[in-house]
């Protein structure tokens, strides 16, 4: 149930392993997406799509009536923040209501959106009980929090070990039977509630790390260093150090939203996560970081922010997909305009965005007919040609890895390119 970026390759796994599968979203236009072929996946699960899409064993549709007819259910909703960074189950409620409006003795029902800890007790074993479906009994409830990696084909689920955490132990067995058709190793643990703090410490873990590659990114500006030097070199160690690369902000739909999760409930409780709120703040702050590194890079070669030429070189999270959520380059195009700079952006993948607080605008078609004072590196997608932008007079790399040409090229004199943050030496 839910036929996004987690729900529909799940679909397809499974229909690849010879289930019957049924897809619902309440989306017609999702579904549309999905029918024509134009959703966002990677190669091999294009590949699947076009060879489900002429089978009757594979059913997308909009209605939740065909719940009563599947023999598991698996939940994949999103669960996004509001303006307020308050979590907001709109969709995870009317999800599990459908389910357990339609569940059915015997039936396997997993939850994998990510939620605050107890909300598969909240949403779906507590109804679930009121019906006369006791969990362990008539049906068999579990949460397993979804590991999919948009865009890495190195990651696909069907290679990455899942966590299950069942109402009792005969709902955990029966999940994980289930769960087997799309992961290698499923991991039981005692609970649902314990599957769900173990997602949020996940992804509290890898904020805590990205905040803090940014952090030493910005320690290697005083020092004169590379950033990404240091982190090669650190990550010869074989143990006590994990590699998080620094960049231009943290995007998606996981990092920035799932930790503010834990945080709500905490504060419900008057308990604190210290680190976690630290982490996420200077994630926050990072794209006017970004910004503020920009006029810097200006000034050093003598061009004002106000009225500068700036093109902001890719604008999904990362590499690779066509995702905007989240996206630290739609608030980096925002204030560098609000600060007066003539800003556009170009994106391969992505033709138009909407700005934070309103406004839209449409990547450039020829980037490199444009005279442009600053590019800023945000996203390389593979495969395609960047050349033009190393004609650019001054590029900031917020990326720290956008290729660079040999500085001998004559063709480049003039030219500087700054790793995000610039080295003092380059500003000089």
């Amino acid at each position: 149930m839910g036929m996004g970026y987690v729900g529909l390759p799940t679909a397809l796994e499974l229909y690849s392993g010879g289930v019957r599968t049924i897809g619902i979203d309440i989306s017609e236009r999702r579904l549309a997406v999905i029918r024509d072929g134009s959703a966002d996946l990677l190669d091999e699960d294009r590949l699947r799509l076009i060879e489900a899409l002429g089978d009757e064993d594979f059913l997308l549709t909009p209605d939740a009536s065909f719940l009563s007819d599947a023999g598991a259910v698996i939940v994949c909703v999103p669960t996004p923040l509001d303006r307020y960074l308050t979590p907001d189950l709109t969709a995870l409620r009317a999800a599990c209501a459908s389910v357990v409006e339609h569940a059915v003795p015997g039936q396997v029902v997993i939850l994998t959106s990510t939620s605050f800890v107890g909300t598969t007790r909240e949403l779906l074993m507590e109804p679930l009980q009121r019906r006369g479906l006791v969990p362990g009994r008539d049906v068999y409830v579990a949460f397993s929090p979804e590991r999919i990696d948009p865009g890495r084909p190195d990651h696909l689920q069907q290679r990455t070990p899942r966590v299950v955490g069942g109402a009792t132990p005969e709902c955990a067995e029966r999940a994980r039977a289930v769960l087997t058709l799309v992961a290698p190793i499923v991991h039981q643990v005692s609970s649902p509630e314990a599957s769900e703090l173990t997602k949020l410490y996940e992804n509290s873990f890898r904020a805590v790390t990205l905040a803090l590659a940014n952090e030493f990114a910005e320690i290697s500006r005083g020092f004169g260093l590379d950033p990404i030097e240091v982190t090669h070199a650190a990550g010869t160690k074989p143990y006590g150090f994990l590699v998080s690369y620094p960049g231009p902000g943290v995007g998606g739909h996981c990092i920035p939203c799932d930790p503010h999760y834990l945080l709500w409930q905490l504060r419900g409780s008057r308990r604190t996560a210290p680190i976690v709120e630290q982490a996420m703040r200077s994630i926050a702050a990072r794209p006017r970081q970004v910004v503020d590194h920009a006029v810097e890079t200006l000034s050093a070669v003598g061009c004002g922010l106000r009225g500068a030429r700036i093109v902001v070189v890719g604008v999904s999270y990362k590499p690779g997909v066509q995702d905007l959520r989240e996206s630290s380059a739609l608030e980096i195009i925002a204030e560098l305009g609000a600060r007066g700079a003539d800003v556009s952006f170009y994106d391969p993948l992505i033709s138009r965005i909407v700005l934070p607080h309103g406004g839209a605008m449409d990547s450039e078609p020829d980037p490199s007919a444009t005279d442009w004072d600053l590019a800023v590196i945000h996203t390389i997608h593979p495969g395609f040609d960047y050349q033009w932008a190393h004609q650019c007079p001054v590029v900031l790399d917020a990326t720290y890895r956008f290729a660079r040409p040999h500085h001998e090229d004559p063709g480049h004199r003039g030219r500087r390119v700054h790793r995000l943050p610039p080295h003092r030496a380059a500003a000089g």
